[in-house]
């Protein structure tokens, strides 16, 4: 019976201990610089909102004019946007002679790499390199690129790096150029994490869910997949069946309902305390969906996770001749 009790003690005081270490803040942030990538809509906008009212220096940047001006209008003069497409190196680099001209001696104290698309979702027999391309380019290089302009000016500060990667970099559920690229933001950040603790910068990763963004439109999801479906050689659609994509259409949007998080400020609170915490987190898993299966599913042996995630499949004619 002691024994019990004195490991139940233990457990409250190893609780205890982590509950505090979590709860505690750098000091003196006011005033600091970040940078945030893809600020015209989704956790990127609500972020550079959030973190302007907080009284950090906000560098926003915008894929499009429209999305900077819309975010400028509704924040303080404090806040700048910057137009910025990671695919462009050149442009890059431009951001980061200009970012380093304004935070000068001081460094840059946050990076937020939050630009991402998903590109097309469909089985990989649909589709050629051009579909893998995009997102790679955006998700993973565009990523590393605008992380390694930055760097020296993160090193100076002794700041942060929070990479937002998905939980489809931890278990991929479709075909497509989406989850490769979220496979390699996972490895990037991990090896980035470990070559900057001597140089006393954290690195973390934050993993969503499935959250209502313009990344998660299922409608617009699904469009750009019938457009691929109707271009697609008699062969590969006889081995599909004429009714297929209208049954996994009815799927996907029946599992976009169960897991869809209607609201993204959990994700923003996750870039916060990646950013404001003594001792953050390497990772940030949010989102109930993600929690309570993607997250466990993606440790479970591959039989057991194929087998859920092949449920959700439909039956392909191909296997109904045999």
């Amino acid at each position: 019976m002691l024994f019990f009790i004195l490991l139940f003690l233990g457990i409250i005081s190893l609780w205890w201990h982590w509950t505090t270490r979590d709860r505690m803040k750098v000091t003196n942030l006011t005033g600091k610089y970040i940078f945030i990538t893809g600020c015209d809509t989704g956790f990127g906008n609500m972020a550079a909102k959030i973190f302007d009212k907080k009284g950090f220096r906000v560098f926003a940047g915008c894929l499009t004019e429209t999305g900077a001006k819309e975010l400028k209008a509704v924040t303080s003069k404090q806040l700048q946007t910057v137009l910025l497409d990671v695919r462009d190196s050149d442009r890059i680099k431009k951001v980061a002679a200009w970012v380093k001209a304004e935070v000068q001696s001081e460094g840059l104290w946050g990076l937020v790499n939050n630009a991402g698309i998903m590109g097309l979702s469909a089985p990989t027999d649909w589709l050629d390199i051009e579909h893998f391309r995009e997102p790679i380019e955006v998700n993973l290089i565009g990523l590393i690129n605008v992380t390694l302009n930055m760097l020296p000016l993160i090193k100076k500060a002794k700041g942060r790096i929070v990479n937002v990667s998905s939980v489809g970099g931890r278990l991929a559920f479709s075909g497509g150029g989406y989850f490769p690229s979220k496979f390699g933001v996972e490895g990037f950040n991990d090896s980035l994490r470990r070559d900057m603790k001597a140089f006393g910068v954290k690195v973390c990763c934050i993993q969503p869910g499935l959250f209502k963004t313009a990344l998660s439109n299922t409608a617009k999801i699904l469009k750009e997949k019938e457009v691929i479906w109707n271009k697609l050689p008699p062969d590969i659609k006889e081995q599909y069946g004429e009714e297929y994509f209208q049954k996994d259409a009815a799927k996907k949007q029946k599992l976009s309902k169960i897991c869809l998080n209607k609201d993204v400020l959990p994700v923003v609170q996750c870039m916060e305390h990646a950013l404001t915490s003594l001792h953050p987190r390497a990772h940030y898993i949010v989102g109930q969906d993600a929690k309570l299966f993607w997250n466990p599913l993606s440790r479970m042996p591959t039989v057991i996770q194929d087998l859920l995630l092949m449920r959700n499949r439909v039956e392909l004619a191909v296997s109904n001749a045999k």
